[in-house]
């Protein structure tokens, strides 16, 4: 888009164009933690994926079937790379969220936020904007605040497992931005591949007998399982990947992880409308900060 063409008044709203998508995956995010919960074990984690991302694969399969005949050699070799790191964060992630609490999950994951800024200001060796650092840690703040009204436990491995799954994001979004490899081609095409090569892991480790088969877990859901699956699938998958493909290219990895970052709120707002749940006044309060410092956050790195 070029300055010449458009006023300077309508940055603003195209900013919110890319946001909204973003703020939507977030939200999602957030109610796959119930959801997740409702319908995994620990015994049943790898089953649980191969079958989340096998219900969506073979549509997005057809859908860019021509786009993924584009693809060079080079492509589907960078996007083979970034679905192996998406895969080793949904296993972080799905393990860790069997083994501890909803609310240090939501903690925890939420250190993405300051990872990737930190992260990327490191490999171009300068330093994160002030106003960012100090609107980050409002946010986090605000989450400590929104989680702790539903009490914390004891650190666990699910606790340590959580905190490497918010690094691997971090390696995730930035390797999105910067991978020469994958330049180029369109974001679908490139989510299908990831989505194949995780799935490729999630199978064979199912085959090497790691849990349950995805074939016996699927014969043991009902109907409520199978919406579960679906929304986890869909919206959290499919919807969510492609969505923070398409956003980190628009605009900075530091900017999409710090709306990623508003996560928690939604898990929050998720568990008190349909798991019961309730916030005391110092939740509420992080709920605020939290929304406030990720507004500010957006101003300041652009």
């Amino acid at each position: 888009m070029s300055s010449l063409t458009a006023p300077a008044a309508l940055a603003p709203r195209r900013a919110w164009l890319t946001d909204l998508p973003v703020l939507l995956v977030a939200a999602v995010w957030g109610a796959s933690y119930l959801a997740a919960k409702g319908i995994t074990t620990a015994h049943t984690v790898v089953a649980v994926l191969v079958l989340r991302f096998a219900v969506v694969l073979p549509a997005l399969v057809v859908a860019g079937l021509r786009q993924l005949r584009a693809l060079t050699a080079t492509q589907w070799r960078g996007a083979a790379v970034l679905g192996l790191i998406l895969g080793g964060i949904f296993l972080l992630e799905t393990y860790g969220v069997v083994h501890t609490s909803a609310t240090n999950a939501g903690l925890i994951i939420s250190l993405t936020m300051i990872f990737t800024p930190l992260a990327e200001a490191a490999l171009e060796r300068t330093r994160p904007p002030r106003a960012f650092l100090a609107a980050a840690g409002l946010s986090v703040l605000g989450v400590v605040l929104l989680t702790q009204g539903a009490g914390f436990t004891r650190p666990s491995p699910g606790d340590l497992l959580i905190l490497l799954a918010a690094l691997a994001r971090t390696v995730h979004v930035l390797a999105m931005s910067r991978m020469k490899a994958v330049r180029g081609a369109d974001a679908l095409s490139l989510t299908t591949v990831q989505l194949g090569s995780a799935v490729l892991v999630f199978a064979l480790l199912a085959a090497g007998g790691t849990g349950e088969t995805p074939w016996s877990v699927a014969g043991g859901f009902g109907a409520r399982e199978w919406a579960g699956l679906l929304f986890l699938s869909v919206c959290c998958t499919l919807f969510a990947f492609f969505v923070q493909m398409w956003a980190v290219r628009r605009t900075s990895p530091s900017r999409v992880s710090l709306l990623l970052g508003t996560e928690p709120l939604w898990a929050a707002a998720v568990g008190i409308a349909l798991g019961g749940e309730r916030l005391g006044a110092l939740g509420l309060l992080g709920g605020v900060l939290v929304l406030v410092g990720t507004s500010w956050g957006r101003r300041s790195v652009g």
